[in-house]
């Protein structure tokens, strides 16, 4: 008889972590994970595109660089981190990845014209971040 109250207990228990508190150890992993992605997001900043012409022997092509904002000063200049890079005409200069950037960075340098930067529109994006963190905070804050 004590065998199977035991059985019957351990049957119960196993139920309840099973069911209820393993379940919501992993929401609340899950719920961290995706607040702090969305704090990510807005922290980022201003993200961009720069273009320009490079000409060199007799060739040229348009160069395209994904930059973010990381000061602006009183004269309209902008220092910037680049982030991506392409050449339009890949024959032109066939660098890639961290060496085509630390070309770049020779080329352009640290700061750029902050009329000639196309900048990402991120106020809806942020708007609609800052929503769904909101409604994750307020929708599962019981479980927390």
């Amino acid at each position: 008889m004590a065998i199977f109250l035991t059985f019957v207990i351990a049957l119960v228990l196993g139920y309840i972590y099973g069911h209820h508190i393993r379940p919501n150890q992993r929401l609340r992993k899950t719920i961290t994970e995706v607040r702090q992605k969305c704090i990510a997001a807005l922290e980022e900043g201003n993200r961009g595109v720069y273009k320009t012409i490079v000409t060199d022997n007799n060739k040229s092509s348009e160069l395209v660089v994904e930059v973010q904002e990381l000061a602006v000063t009183q004269h309209g200049q902008v220092k910037v981190q680049y982030i991506s890079a392409f050449y339009k005409n890949p024959e032109f200069r066939t660098k890639k990845g961290e060496a085509l950037l630390k070309e770049v960075h020779g080329l352009l340098g640290e700061y750029l014209p902050l009329n000639e930067i196309e900048w990402y529109e991120t106020t809806e994006r942020h708007e609609n971040i800052k929503k769904y963190l909101n409604s994750v905070t307020l929708t599962h804050h019981n479980l927390l």
